[in-house]
C-alpha cells in the first residue's frame, strides 16, 4: 500500500448574520447599525475600511428596500456572509414589480434629479454586485466587498 501525499486545506469558516427589518426608514437605519455591530464582532472594527464600505452599501440597499421594495405588512431581510476573502451583503424584499436595473454600470441620473444615485454608489464601492430572484416573491440585491486577508480568524460571538 503506498502512502499518498495530502495537501492541507485552508480553513474555510463562513460566518452568517441574517435579520429581518420593518420596511421603514427606522428599519433601514437599524439594519445599518446592526451590520456595523456584526462586522465589529467579526474583527472589522468601527471606522475600518471594510466597516465603512459595508455600512454604506447596507444603508443604501436597505433604504431602497424600505422605499422602493416596500410591500405593506412585509419586512425586508439583510444577510451578511463573511468568508475568508469577502463580505457578501444581500438585501431581499418581497416587491414583485420591476426591480432595480441589473446593468453592472448604472446610468447616472440627470444633474438636477434628487434620486437615482444609490446603485451608482453600490457599484463604485462593491467589488461585485447584482440582482437575483429570491425564493418566494421578490428579489435580492447583493454586493460583495473584498477583505484584506487576516492571519487570525475573527471570533464569533
Amino acid at each position: 500500500m503506498s502512502a499518498q501525499l495530502q495537501t492541507p486545506q485552508t480553513p474555510g469558516t463562513v460566518h452568517v448574520f441574517t435579520q429581518r427589518f420593518s420596511s421603514t426608514r427606522k428599519g433601514a437605519r437599524l439594519a445599518r447599525l446592526l451590520a456595523l455591530r456584526q462586522l465589529d464582532e467579526w474583527g472589522f472594527p468601527y471606522r475600518s475600511a471594510e466597516s465603512d464600505t459595508v455600512a454604506a452599501i447596507v444603508a443604501e440597499l436597505a433604504a431602497n428596500a424600505a422605499t422602493h421594495g416596500r410591500v405593506p405588512g412585509r419586512d425586508f431581510e439583510v444577510r451578511l456572509t463573511r468568508t475568508a476573502h469577502a463580505i457578501r451583503i444581500e438585501v431581499a424584499d418581497t416587491f414583485t414589480e420591476a426591480g432595480p436595473p441589473t446593468d453592472p454600470a448604472p446610468v447616472a441620473p440627470a444633474p438636477d434629479s434628487e434620486t437615482g444615485r444609490g446603485l451608482l454608489l453600490v457599484a463604485a464601492l462593491a467589488a461585485r454586485w447584482g440582482v437575483t430572484d429570491r425564493l418566494g416573491p421578490g428579489k435580492t440585491v447583493w454586493a460583495e466587498v473584498d477583505t484584506r486577508v487576516s492571519s487570525s480568524e475573527p471570533q464569533c460571538r
